[in-house]
Formats: C-alpha cells, structure tokens, sequence
C-alpha cells in the first residue's frame, strides 16, 4: 500500500503588489491571494510535538511576501515560478503546489490565475514532473 503524503497549506495569502502588463498595473499596486502546498511528515512531528520537526509555515510566509512584495511582475505565471524557486531553494521539500489568484483582473470574473506544481531535481533546481 502506498503512503499518501501528508501536506501543509498555506490559503488566501493576501499581497498588495505590482502585477501586470498594462501601463496603469505598472503604477497601482493591487491585491494577490497565494494559496500553497508543501509536504511534511505530520506522522513524525505529532511523536515529537516539536516545531523543530516540521516545516515552520510563518517562516515561509514571511519569505513569500518579501519576495512578492518588493517586487514587480508583469505576469501572474512568472510570480508563481519565483515563490516555487523561493521554496524549493529556501525549506526542505521536494515539491511545492503554487496558486496565484488575481481577483478582479478581469471584471466579469471574480478572480482569475494560475496553478503550478515544482520538483526539487538532483541538483536543488526546480524541475517539472
């Protein structure tokens, strides 16, 4: 029988930021959700109940919205690219699921975005599965 794998998520991470391609995107800042996955072994870290055995979700957070936003994207696409490398690179996982939502983009809509799944390769970079 396979193990399923256990998962943190992280859910409507809120960031005011630039985001777009459009002149006036390029000066107003405007409202992303992020919505995260990350795998983490819950089996061992409720035998220990320490947080030193799981993945400190604050920490990831924190580290998503100074890259998000001190940043300027033209694309919601390569916005979640960054947060994946930024994870991938920065916590010990061997994947990560990245929404990006951006609400109102398109006025008939309630939100529109992208959903991107990332590998830890060999190496350390970001491969697709």
């Amino acid at each position: 029988m396979t193990r399923q794998q256990d998962k943190i998520f992280i859910r409507g991470l809120e960031i005011e930021c630039i985001i777009g391609f459009i002149d006036w995107e390029r000066r107003v800042k405007q409202k992303v959700v992020l919505d995260i996955e990350l795998p983490v072994d819950c089996a061992h870290t409720a035998k220990t109940d320490a947080v030193a055995d799981t993945l400190d979700y604050k920490q990831v957070v924190d580290q998503v919205v100074e890259l998000i936003a001190d940043s300027s994207f033209m694309l919601v696409e390569t916005m979640a690219q960054k947060v994946a490398e930024l994870i991938i690179q920065n916590f010990s996982v061997n994947w990560v699921r990245v929404v990006v939502n951006k609400p109102g983009a398109i006025r008939e809509l309630r939100d529109v975005g992208v959903s991107i799944e990332r590998y830890r390769d060999d190496g350390g970079l970001l491969a697709d599965k």
